[in-house]
């Protein structure tokens, strides 16, 4: 089998002490300097001031991502961690001037209602200046949102850091010869063998144990932090400046997660006869993943790449085209080693206007569908790097919806090309994904909301951590698990940022706003591409009940919810049939 390939940061800076990457920060730091001094200055046209702020942006997030993909590929690496560092500070200066920003435009609404509105030259930005005006009325002082953001540098980033670096590094001994890190022994729960998935599993769960002290002290730093910081900035909790990050509303939110509620019993159906393909009397944690009916194919990368290519070009060839030439100029870090991080991610690099994607191939099926949902990010990036920074920023509940529609496509794909046994473990995987984007991410919910809860009246042990856990998987899951994951905190790094809590329910909404716009798909017919890349062009501009209304949407209907969750609950009902043939 031929090595896997590295990618090619190269078109982005040569490296993090090169003189371009050098060059940028200072012209960072400058040009934020220069435009924040401009803000008094009257005669200023506003549109021309937003074009400046937007260049700084575009600059800021290069730097941000060119130096976070260089140390996630290599979480040990000291001039990585430097450039992280410079960068950091850089962004001070940056965040300093955007506080300065809001302010000013605060001075300036007249004008904005009049020159964004119908006609008016500003009108393209009507939602975004009006997003910032919102935020703006969310700010403490000029000199409490400095400190707030200088302090992050050494406590809430800096926790997150200390996750990522523990959750990526720590190992424990396999057997007599071999080690594995805690990325690897998660990766074992794909495997067919139950034995090795539960050795895996409870291994895991002794290394967890043996730094939950440093975890939970990581966690009550991050959530303390962000309990006072929203508080002080007016916000009635941290889900409420979450639902305004992510362009929704809770009457959206609440037909969201009833919606997945009410299906809970067809998902716990659907592992109870998971159950009963394994030979089980019931599935345990560790069983989530096991694979079903015939084992799977495995792709080589580049059979990974021409399936993916084929997938896209037959739903859109431009998107296809796109594919392709992300696995042709290396855009893409799929080897799993130790250092960097585990799972995946898409990042875009403005300035270049490209994307990279970090993955960790490992030559299944399974890995072929995170490439894909990874370029699906790519994608989305593509056609949204081709407006200015206001007009492209769309949040998560939208940015996953590209994602796993282009999931969608690969797995017709392979369902296309599948014997009936190979069929029924791809519907399986499927089930599989499915259940973790809804009944696993409503139960991250259900914590984040008892921890927020909690948290407000003091630190949490590690032992109050894991029994939150616990609780939540036990309201999701029910009896459809016998062995739960009560460390689940510890793993996933989304609960260590104070920049958006409740990283969770934007992946359910992602997922059945893809299933509902792929059943729509069905019947619009040919014209339906353009109509696609039409909406995530303007994922950046619009709320998300808007840009769901560009297809004809109620965000707050349940029935939308409803008719998405009834494409899940088909292949359920035909998991269940093909195991009593």
């Amino acid at each position: 089998m031929s090595a896997l390939p590295t990618w090619d940061l190269n078109p982005i800076y040569p490296g993090c002490t090169s003189k371009e990457f050098q060059h940028d920060l200072q012209w960072v730091v400058t040009a934020s300097t220069e435009l924040e001094a401009s803000f008094v200055d009257t005669k200023k046209d506003l549109k021309e001031l937003i074009s400046t702020y937007e260049l700084i942006l575009d600059y800021l997030e290069n730097l941000d991502a060119y130096s976070a993909a260089c140390l996630t590929t290599d979480t040990a690496n000291e001039e990585y961690m430097k450039a992280v560092s410079q960068t950091e500070e850089a962004s001070l200066v940056v965040q300093h001037m955007q506080v300065a920003f809001l302010n000013f435009l605060a001075t300036r609404a007249e004008e904005i209602a009049q020159r964004s509105g119908e006609g008016g030259d500003l009108e393209a930005y009507r939602f975004p200046l009006n997003e910032l005006l919102e935020e703006q009325r969310h700010l403490m002082s000029e000199e409490m949102e400095d400190l707030a953001n200088d302090l992050a540098r050494s406590g809430t980033d800096a926790f997150s850091r200390l996750q990522e670096a523990l959750s990526s590094s720590v190992s424990t001994a396999w057997d007599e010869q071999t080690e594995k890190t805690v990325i690897q022994l998660r990766n074992e729960a794909f495997n067919a063998d139950r034995s090795i998935r539960k050795k895996a599993f409870e291994k895991e769960l002794e290394i967890w144990k043996a730094y939950e002290v440093a975890f939970a002290s990581s966690l009550n730093g991050v959530k303390g932090t962000t309990i006072t910081l929203d508080t002080r900035r007016g916000y009635a909790s941290p889900l409420d400046r979450s639902l305004m990050q992510s362009r929704i509303d809770r009457p959206i939110l609440d037909a969201l997660i009833s919606t997945i509620e009410k299906n809970l019993p067809m998902f716990r159906g659907y592992l109870q006869n998971k159950a009963k393909a394994l030979g089980l009397e019931s599935c345990a944690f560790y069983d989530l993943f096991a694979p079903v009916g015939k084992e799977e194919q495995h792709f080589s990368y580049d059979e990974a790449h021409a399936f993916i290519v084929q997938q896209f070009s037959s739903f859109d060839p431009e998107m296809g085209s796109f594919a392709d030439q992300a696995f042709k100029n290396r855009w893409i870090d799929p080897e799993s080693r130790k250092g960097k991080v585990g799972g995946a991610y898409d990042t875009a690099f403005p300035l270049a206007k490209q994307s990279r994607i970090l993955s960790n191939f490992d030559f299944t099926y399974n890995g072929v569908s995170t490439l894909a949902h990874e370029l699906g990010h790519a994608w989305h990036d593509h056609v949204v790097l081709q407006k200015s920074n206001l007009l492209r920023s769309y949040p998560m509940t939208l940015a996953e919806t590209a994602s796993i529609f282009s999931e969608f496509l690969v797995f017709q794909g392979a369902l296309e090309e599948s014997s009936k046994e190979g069929r029924l473990a791809l519907i399986e995987h499927f089930l599989q994904d499915a259940t973790q984007v809804c009944v696993d991410i409503l139960s991250r919910f259900y914590f984040e909301s008892a921890v927020f809860s909690r948290r407000k009246e003091g630190d949490l042990s590690a032992s109050a951590y894991s029994a939150l856990m616990e609780d939540a998987q036990k309201r999701t899951y029910g009896d459809g698990l016998c062995v739960y994951h009560p460390y689940m905190w510890a793993v996933k790094g989304h609960y260590y940022s104070s920049d958006f809590s409740f990283y969770n329910y934007p992946y359910a909404f992602g997922q059945l706003f893809a299933l509902g716009l792929w059943a729509q798909s069905k019947q619009t017919g040919t014209d339906f591409p353009a109509s696609y890349k039409e909406l995530l062009g303007a994922t950046g501009s619009l709320p998300a009940s808007e840009v769901a209304g560009l297809a004809g949407i109620d965000l707050a209907d349940v029935s939308f919810w409803q008719e998405a969750m009834d494409v899940i609950a088909s292949y359920a009902k035909e998991f269940a049939d093909g195991l009593s043939d």
